[in-house]
């Protein structure tokens, strides 16, 4: 059961965003530093973090709880069941996005929040590499 109730619950979920996170800034940032050259959040399916539309490259920096990451998610203990379907969900739509945009001819990457908590800077020169 959730010690939260229905109005706390709801003010905690409107916190979490959804662009210009934490770890988005910060490979941002260094991106930057680096001089490479994108756009944040194109218009094109998906909504993708960081885009070269001079490379047609397409990153998508997926946090580990809403992306179901094997080893990093902690499925919470209230309401198993509709957080299950949700991040399924999740998962699904990242298949169809990632199919939709490579049958366009986009290069599509996608990096795990925890690779770059593991090794920022190793993770910031592959991300750099498709810019």
């Amino acid at each position: 059961m959730d010690t939260l109730t229905k109005k706390q619950r709801s003010g905690v979920m409107s916190l979490i965003r959804s662009e210009n996170t934490r770890l988005e800034r910060g490979i941002v940032k260094a991106l930057k530093k680096q001089g490479k050259s994108f756009q944040q959040h194109a218009s094109l399916i998906g909504k993708p973090d960081i885009v070269s539309k001079r490379k047609k490259s397409v990153i998508f920096l997926d946090s580990c709880f809403w992306h179901g990451c094997r080893w990093h998610c902690r499925m919470p203990k209230s309401q198993r069941s509709y957080w299950q379907k949700k991040i399924r969900g999740n998962k699904e739509r990242a298949k169809i996005v990632n199919r939709a945009l490579r049958s366009k001819g986009w290069r599509v990457t996608r990096f795990w929040e925890h690779q770059f908590d593991k090794n920022f800077d190793k993770s910031v020169q592959a991300a750099a590499r498709l810019l």
